[in-house]
């Protein structure tokens, strides 16, 4: 790998050296590194472009780096990965990718995940996007999840966009059985005449499952934001959906819930509030010493965080 490579992949993965554990990385649409572990393998998919990773049951504080980053112009993919997580395993998986673009042509990565997480097993997922570079060619992603979960599993998904991605539409769908959990966090950042889509389609089928969906965005300038969350309750369950959008500039943010309740005992909560930056932040940063600026990414740090 290159040195754009490397600080891509320090970026979205937070990797400054070859991890412990098992790993993929992939680099402008090739296998750039893989190590497997005894009790997590993965295997190049033989009908289309992807991986499969498999963890045995019972596998414990092991890890699963699969990061792909894309430093040239023009190329555009999709990559189908497929986890199997063992019962009662207990895992991280960190994902994400990376796109460098100085070309005039648009760079494109869209990765379809499918987790298939066993009984009482948890894991923590984290997915990471960013872009760089001056070039007129867009930098464009759009990652499609799918979770489907065993009787009394846990999911735990940081979802993170915060710089440099032209276009994103975001899908997640979640089916859970009995007493299973999926908490999700999203974090997400538009500037300019950047535009991203997140939609989460969450349905509770067995007795006592949950779900708790939250983002927290800002969007700067002339961008647009849609945040859509579907919730549907089919027994006795409890779901909460949340969207917190700070708006700035010229920017559009769109927040639309949606709960479907087929149980008399499905508990189902949306919360959405939209507005700018309160003056009395400012105030109170800026008479710290900070300038206006200075207060306003003091202010979105922190309410990203």
């Amino acid at each position: 790998m290159d040195e754009i490579q490397r600080q891509l992949i320090a970026e979205v993965a937070d990797l400054h050296e070859m991890p412990e554990g098992a790993y993929n990385i992939r680099t402008d649409g090739e296998l750039a590194a893989r190590n497997t572990t005894s009790n997590i393998d993965i295997v190049t998919k033989e009908d289309k472009s992807g991986i499969d990773i498999r963890i045995k049951p019972g596998t414990k504080r092991e890890s699963v780096h699969i990061p792909v980053v894309l430093s040239k112009s023009g190329i555009k993919e999709t990559v189908y990965n497929d986890f199997y997580i063992g019962d009662d395993s207990d895992v991280t998986i960190v994902a994400g990718c990376g796109i460098h673009n100085c070309g005039t042509q648009d760079s494109e990565h869209d990765g379809v995940h499918r987790f298939f997480v066993g009984k009482n097993a948890k894991v923590r997922y984290v997915e990471k996007h960013y872009g760089e570079g001056d070039g007129q060619g867009k930098r464009i992603l759009n990652p499609v999840t799918e979770v489907y979960q065993e009787e009394g599993s846990y999911v735990n998904m940081e979802m993170v966009q915060i710089k440099g991605v032209d276009s994103t539409v975001r899908t997640t769908k979640a089916e859970l059985a009995s007493n299973a959990t999926l908490i999700v966090h999203e974090r997400l950042m538009t500037h300019g005449s950047q535009k991203a889509t997140s939609v989460y389609n969450v349905e509770l089928n067995g007795e006592n499952s949950s779900t708790d969906v939250i983002s927290r965005s800002v969007a700067k300038d002339d961008s647009e934001q849609i945040f859509e969350a579907a919730i549907v309750g089919n027994t006795l369950c409890s779901g909460h959906a949340e969207c917190d959008a700070i708006i700035m500039g010229n920017a559009h943010v769109v927040a639309i819930p949606r709960l479907d309740a087929n149980n008399v005992d499905a508990a189902l909560i949306h919360e959405a509030a939209i507005g700018k930056i309160a003056g009395d932040q400012l105030i109170k940063l800026m008479t710290l010493g900070l300038t206006e600026e200075e207060a306003e990414e003091q202010i979105i740090a922190g309410f990203l965080r």
